[in-house]
């Protein structure tokens, strides 16, 4: 999965656009994008688009956080609809993951889903405090499937002015970044990086998307349809990495019991190997 779309919970329009395109995965929005009075009208109308499934993509739900008290009202009315997933906003660490997996079992049995099916993606640095909690999603609950980082929230929570200059951002998000990827890789899920704000600027997109790549990120949020198609092509391996992982994954097969082996005049070994086959998708 390389690119996950938002769309907001009470847009249908939105969700049929969004639904043409080329996105991994579609998160139907209950939180930001739905204002408070909407969310009821928002919660049937993405059950409807649930049970709609236009396409081939997976359709997540982002219901609203836990401190809302909102988020068990929400996931009692998307179960039926059977996402693959729900993305988990200002999520503290592996307890509310627990929290939203003990509610999981009783709804997905309720609605006829095998139990345990349905994944969680927690955005999971949206406050300072949740910073501290990164290190705790580790073996938290097989549901987990990802961390997403986010930067526009937690910007509010440490009470910054900006959070970005000259397309970088600064450094407390920086280190954000860098721990929920951590986090993610310490936890064996995915890491997904946060949301591109400047619309219309694809070359940024590009840049922004290829060092979140460089760096082990394996998908990108976003809140745009034009986005996705630069995201899907950023993550794409380049036919040298390509070439090598080719030649890497051919040598270790024809030394099978070499830890360690002469590669172009480089010394390769296990940690090279289990690169290359991330590089070609596989296990």
């Amino acid at each position: 999965m390389r690119s996950m779309l938002f769309v907001p919970g009470d847009s249908p329009r939105k969700f049929e656009k969004a639904s043409e395109g080329k996105a991994d995965a579609l998160i139907i929005d209950l939180e930001d994008s739905v204002v408070t009075e909407k969310k009821p009208e928002a919660r049937g109308l993405t059950l409807a688009m649930l049970k709609g499934r236009p396409g081939p993509h997976q359709l997540y739900v982002r219901v609203n956080a836990l401190d809302t008290r909102l988020t068990l009202t929400d996931l009692a009315a998307v179960m039926p609809g059977k996402p693959d997933g729900i993305v988990l906003p200002k999520s503290q660490g592996g307890d509310d993951v627990r929290q939203v997996a003990t509610w999981l079992e009783a709804l997905e049995a309720a609605a006829g889903i095998t139990v345990g099916a349905t994944r969680i993606v927690c955005v999971a640095t949206e406050t300072a405090s949740s910073i501290f909690g990164l290190g705790s999603y580790k073996g938290c609950s097989p549901r987990l499937a990802g961390l997403m980082w986010g930067a526009e929230d937690l910007s509010a929570s440490l009470g910054a002015t900006e959070k970005a200059s000259g397309g970088m951002f600064h450094s407390p998000y920086r280190l954000a970044r860098d721990l929920c990827l951590m986090a993610a890789a310490a936890a064996e899920v995915a890491p997904i990086d946060t949301v591109y704000t400047d619309i219309d600027n694809l070359a940024g997109l590009e840049q922004e998307t290829r060092a979140a790549r460089r760096d082990g990120f394996s998908a990108k949020a976003l809140i745009h349809p034009k986005h996705v198609d630069v995201v899907n092509a950023a993550f794409e391996p380049t036919e040298a990495e390509r070439t090598w992982a080719e030649k890497v994954i051919a040598a270790f097969a024809s030394n099978p019991n070499s830890g360690t082996l002469r590669l172009d005049g480089q010394m390769i070994d296990k940690p090279h190997l289990r690169a290359a086959k991330k590089i070609l998708g596989q296990p």
